[in-house]
């Protein structure tokens, strides 16, 4: 898949359309009752541990809407940081700190708890095994959703539905012949990776020895799973899926899968605590 690339242009203009959602049509009409040019100090604080992510759409949040603001980073991205960690203080016209503070918090709080549940998830298995994310990510935040990922210590499964071929049950459900769709998409692959989801043994059995390269076990029991990656292993690289948690994860790695996708690293991720303190 792409490789997952925030450039400052684009933290600007996700940072404009999310503080334009929050401002229109009348801007802040409780913050403009306070009198301007008010400059005071104010801490970003950590209610939580966990992993810090999107402190640059922080600062360009208030940076948008007073260029004067000034924002000291005390805490480095994508690193650890504990209950009641100074994370940053911020300095300017608080009337315009105020402004811009629950977008700034949003932000902080969405990116840093995606990140916090993807190294948990990362801490629970073997070296050898990955954990991915999947497309179950939020309309319009993939990106933002996708790079967190990366930041908790995870990997991105294809971005979109032009990255690779997953072959999954409904497509084998509305065609009937599984065998027949992996052959078009092996005469169509022009370079693109071939996953093929499969949900019992005698399915994978029925597909061994043709030209893909991943094989998806969905919702397999720890048994079924450990015979159907010592079966598929010497063709192809593993994966398994499907309600897997911070309970279950470690069984599951310990079956030499090589990686496993999680949907609720994105699609249901509790923020991380953050908030702003004067």
């Amino acid at each position: 898949m792409p490789k997952i690339k925030l450039s400052k242009n684009f933290i600007i203009n996700v940072c404009k359309l999310a503080l334009n959602e929050d401002l229109y049509p009348s801007g802040d009409i409780t913050s403009n009752l306070l009198k301007n040019n008010t400059i005071k100090k104010v801490k970003l604080l950590s209610n939580q541990s966990g992993i810090i992510g999107g402190l640059e759409f922080a600062k360009q949040t208030f940076k948008l809407i007073d260029k004067r603001i000034k924002i000291k980073l005390k805490k480095k991205e994508g690193s650890q940081i504990k209950k009641r960690d100074l994370i940053a203080i911020v300095e300017g016209d608080i009337k315009n700190i105020l402004i811009g503070e629950r977008v700034a918090l949003n932000f902080l709080s969405h990116i840093s708890g995606i990140a916090t549940k993807t190294n948990n998830f990362v801490k629970k298995v073997n070296k050898k095994t990955i954990i991915c994310c999947t497309r179950k990510t939020i309309p319009n935040l993939r990106v933002i959703q996708k790079y967190a990922v990366k930041l908790g210590g995870g990997e991105n499964h294809r971005f979109n539905l032009s990255d690779e071929f997953l072959i999954k049950d409904n497509h084998i459900a509305a065609n009937k012949n599984i065998i027949e769709i992996i052959k078009k998409a092996i005469k169509f692959k022009k370079g693109k990776k071939i996953t093929v989801e499969v949900d019992n043994l005698s399915q994978l059995k029925n597909i061994l020895g043709l030209k893909f390269d991943r094989v998806l076990f969905d919702n397999m029991n720890i048994k079924s799973l450990k015979v159907g990656v010592k079966l598929a292993r010497k063709y192809y690289k593993t994966e398994a899926s499907g309600n897997i948690t911070l309970s279950t994860v470690k069984n599951i790695s310990k079956t030499g899968v090589d990686r496993i996708s999680i949907g609720a690293l994105t699609h249901s991720v509790p923020a991380l605590d953050i908030k702003l303190q004067i």
